[in-house]
């Protein structure tokens, strides 16, 4: 799908050292990320790089891929929740049906109705390794199955219904 981005929304698909998430259509977005082999250091430090980037864009999820690195590590942090990293989450079982509108830090601005599971279980490893499974609904349950579609290089945009996309400024941003 090519996107045009508007003008006025131009400054929001900055990409530097002061916004550091990836923006569409970087290949990075597209590959599948590599399974975390060891969860270490190194694997924390990109947990504590990815945890400032969302923060800073007022996001609610992020997966590593979006900050560059090929890996599957992702975050989610609907409101509510405190900011959970999880290393290769794999989503084990689902239930129920909902559509919700959902945008991407990665596509800043655009917005599009997506059709997914109401509810999920997710197996993964906590940032030391530990095994975790998370049974989510609702919001919670949306923001991690969008970050893990990252990881397999598929973006909303690919899921959402195309009548439903549109452009709006998001919440926290500064309109020129």
């Amino acid at each position: 799908m090519d996107i045009f981005v508007p003008d006025e929304f131009k400054p929001l698909w900055v990409f530097d050292d002061e916004h550091p998430i990836v923006k569409y259509p970087a290949d990075v977005l597209r590959q599948v990320a590599n399974p975390v082999e060891r969860v270490n250091k190194k694997v924390r430090e990109v947990i504590e790089k990815m945890t400032k980037a969302m923060r800073q864009a007022n996001g609610i999820g992020l997966a590593a891929p979006q900050m560059g690195v090929p890996q599957r590590v992702i975050l989610i942090a609907p409101e509510g929740m405190k900011v959970t990293a999880l290393v290769n989450p794999t989503v084990t079982w689902s239930d129920g049906e909902a559509v919700g509108q959902e945008g991407c830090l990665s596509l800043p601005g655009l917005y599009g109705d997506v059709k997914r599971p109401a509810r999920v279980e997710v197996r993964a490893l906590d940032p030391y390794g530990k095994p975790i499974t998370l049974k989510l609904e609702g919001m919670p349950a949306r923001v991690v199955q969008h970050e893990i579609d990252h990881l397999d290089g598929v973006l909303f945009i690919d899921k959402a219904d195309p009548a439903t996309l549109h452009w709006s400024w998001p919440a926290g941003a500064d309109a020129e």
